[in-house]
């Protein structure tokens, strides 16, 4: 009877929930891309302003945007330290999703390009440590390149440009905050590890493993660093020369084999390297403005507003696809 008893009051008792993990800890590294792709809009918006004379407020507001945005993933990741600090630091030793800590200090760069025009202290404070978290990024990046088994075919993939990106990037707004010289140093180190990586990256399209169908979209970030690197030029040599030319013809050429293909990489299935469309889509329409500004051509107008409303509708596309794979779950999952 005693045994019976036990029985039914065991039976009786409501059985715990299943500990399902929390949300957080799946919260993507990869999701500062997005303070990257808006901000590179707003920058875009603001090349708009000066050359056509529309209102100044889409430009600021997708910059304030994206350093609300930045703001916002920055707090979340540090309650996600917090609560699941192995998440994070199975982030940051994960030979593709590291890269993208080179995000997050770009995604501070956009914010000191936003206060630059009206308050250039703070602008210069918030770029001296973008650069300095910057730096430490990308001499993690080069060591984990030198020292990552090459058997492993996820460690050389194109996000492993983003911290040299960042390199060629700060030049274009240390000079306008008067760092002449160490911009001219972080242009030298992006520019010679750009010329290195990118061809162990060509390498490795041509003869490595096919890439898994939702990082396809990554190789747009080709794109990034010939169309910075002409902004980083042009604005450290004051005009467009020679070897600015060079860099911009690269990044046409790179435009117009992306936008061929572009239909097809749109097929890929919904995934955070929709991302990887934005900022190199913003990075190149300004360096198109830049291009106009110096050597006006026939139809250039029309150009440019086509350029310019192919990189708002994919940064468009792109947010309502996130915040759609937000609402239904799709993102916030584990790897």
């Amino acid at each position: 009877m005693a045994t019976a008893t036990r029985i039914d009051r065991d039976e009786a008792e409501p059985k715990a929930a299943p500990v399902r993990p929390s949300r957080i800890a799946h919260l993507p590294f990869p999701l500062f891309s997005a303070p990257m792709g808006i901000g590179g809009l707003g920058l875009a918006w603001r090349e708009a302003t000066a050359h056509f004379g529309v209102p100044s407020f889409p430009g600021e507001a997708l910059l304030s945007v994206a350093a609300l945005v930045w703001a916002l993933l920055t707090l979340l990741h540090i309650w996600r330290e917090i609560r699941h600090p192995r998440a994070l630091i199975a982030d940051l030793g994960h030979p593709a999703r590291a890269a993208f800590a080179g995000a997050f200090t770009i995604g501070l760069m956009m914010i000191a390009a936003m206060l630059i025009p009206t308050q250039p202290g703070a602008a210069f404070w918030a770029w001296t440590v973008a650069v300095a978290l910057h730096l430490f990024v990308a001499l993690f990046t080069v060591r984990g390149l030198m020292l990552t088994p090459r058997n492993d075919p996820m460690s050389l993939m194109p996000p492993t440009l983003i911290p040299l990106v960042g390199m060629l990037l700060a030049p274009v707004f240390g000079v306008r905050l008067g760092l002449v010289m160490p911009s001219w140093l972080l242009f030298g180190i992006g520019m010679i590890f750009w010329l290195t990586v990118q061809p162990l990256l060509f390498q490795r399209i041509a003869a490595g493993p096919a890439f898994p169908e939702k990082l396809k979209p990554t190789l747009v970030i080709f794109l990034a660093p010939p169309s910075v690197a002409f902004l980083s030029l042009v604005a450290l040599e004051g005009k467009v020369d020679w070897p600015a030319l060079a860099l911009f013809g690269y990044a046409s050429f790179l435009a117009v084999v992306f936008l061929t293909i572009l239909p097809r990489f749109l097929k890929a299935p919904l995934a955070l390297s929709w991302w990887s469309y934005t900022f190199p889509a913003a990075a190149f329409t300004v360096a198109l403005f830049t291009l106009v500004r110096a050597y006006p051509f026939p139809f250039a107008d029309w150009l440019l507003w086509a350029q310019l409303s192919i990189a708002s509708l994919l940064v468009l596309v792109v947010v309502l696809a996130t915040l759609l794979g937000l609402a239904n779950g799709k993102l916030l999952v584990s790897d």
